[in-house]
């Protein structure tokens, strides 16, 4: 089975934001460190606030997550990530 893809949509626009509700999100912070992460029975919808992450999908191409990018982590993905400067992000997650 193909992995799913991670999907990064840039230079979001004041009222595609808006139209998110990605204020309202909860944040999460994480220093700089490498570790796994797999969704199962979710997504993970993220907005890149501070810092930068590379995602590695398992068979994959590596994804670079910079500030300002809106990032969908599908259900089904297995990953490694490594925080490469301490990141501050948004997130929501949905059951799918």
């Amino acid at each position: 089975m193909a992995m799913p893809k991670i999907v990064v949509e840039k230079n979001l626009s004041d009222e595609r934001k808006a139209e998110l509700g990605i204020a309202s999100w909860n944040i999460w912070d994480c220093d700089v460190r490498e570790f796994r992460l797999d969704f199962q029975g979710e997504s993970e919808h993220s907005y890149i606030l501070e810092g930068e992450i590379v995602v590695t999908p398992d068979g994959g191409e590596s994804v670079t997550l910079v500030p300002g990018d809106y990032v969908i982590f599908p259900d089904g993905l297995t990953s490694m990530w490594s925080v490469t400067k301490t990141l501050k992000k948004h997130y929501m997650k949905t059951p799918d």
